[in-house]
């Protein structure tokens, strides 16, 4: 099996996802650095201690995740669940690689178009540095019926709330941008959709929707995250030669 160093998948992750042009709230790429080459490859949607020790069951080499460490405005020190993570992979020589934004925006391998794929969106198209998508349903149906293809496809019940005020329940044009993407909820009305789809819910949303005349659900952050990280390791594992598996931790959120 040929061997992989960490900083070479790095420099293909950066170019492909073209990390150094996206503005983020953590680093992306190499964030905590094993010895060994990577021969397995273990991805999934956090870096929790759960799937670093789904990892070193494993036997992994490295880990692929969407959200790792070292936040904008978290504390430094490296004390308590931080310390216990950062034990755990150094320990066991297992790199950590990351990628938040970036692959949030990819237009084959990202989270909004992988979730537009596996809700069988139609004709989707990127906006706002691909964190805003749109597209078509197949065909019309109302927000009852949408709700249970997200429920179907996702494997989780979205919450729904409907527009106050519903002329016709019929939908056509949806929106979507996975993850703690509620806030944008007004640029999908901006955008003449009947939808909208992303991961968290606040308590501005509720209003948001029921008065700017939008169906909006929130299909949950994990979930609707879940295919992008997943889509980029098969794509690693086809480049490269190595193993990969994704480990799903469950999480209602």
């Amino acid at each position: 099996m040929p061997s992989t160093k960490p900083e070479q998948l790095c420099e293909y992750l950066s170019e492909l996802l073209n990390a150094h042009q996206i503005q983020d709230y953590c680093p992306n790429g190499l964030q905590v650095e094993g010895r060994r080459p990577i021969n397995r490859l273990v991805s999934g949607v956090t870096a929790s201690q759960a799937l670093i020790e789904a990892a070193i069951a494993k036997q992994a080499d490295a880990i692929l995740a969407h959200h790792g460490y070292f936040w904008r405005g978290e504390a430094a020190p490296v004390v308590g669940i931080k310390a216990n993570r950062l034990r755990a992979l150094l320990g066991a020589d297992i790199s950590l690689l990351c990628y938040h934004l970036p692959l949030d925006a990819h237009p084959k391998y990202g989270n909004n178009a992988t979730l537009g794929v596996r809700l069988g969106l139609q004709e989707p198209r990127a906006h706002d540095d691909g964190l805003m998508w749109t597209g078509s349903l197949s065909e019309s149906m109302t927000g009852a019926a949408l709700r249970d293809l997200i429920a179907a496809r996702l494997n989780r019940e979205p919450v729904h709330i409907a527009p106050v005020a519903l002329a016709a329940d019929k939908i056509e044009r949806v929106a979507w941008c996975s993850g703690g993407a509620q806030g944008h909820i007004g640029r999908a009305i901006d955008l003449g959709v009947q939808a909208y789809i992303s991961g968290e819910i606040s308590e501005a949303t509720v209003h948001l929707a029921r008065e700017g005349g939008i169906h909006y659900f929130a299909a949950g952050h994990h979930a609707t995250e879940r295919y992008g990280v997943q889509a980029l390791g098969c794509h690693l594992a086809a480049e490269f030669g190595i193993e990969h598996c994704f480990v799903d931790i469950d999480n209602p959120a």
